[in-house]
């Protein structure tokens, strides 16, 4: 594989697991327009990763 191509692709993947990472750790939910179940399904999410919730 080409190294240019490797590289777009590696800084891809990262910038994807930093937005996921920033998505399941935003607190409280605050991202969410549906009420409690954004919250809880965010809370579960941090459980999954082993973030600090409560």
């Amino acid at each position: 594989m080409d190294p240019a191509r490797l590289a777009l692709l590696s800084a891809a993947i990262v910038l994807l697991a930093m937005l996921a990472l920033y998505v399941v750790g935003f607190d409280q939910g605050a991202v969410s327009r549906t009420g409690m179940f954004m919250h809880e399904l965010m809370h579960d999410g941090r459980h999954l990763l082993g973030l600090p919730c409560h």
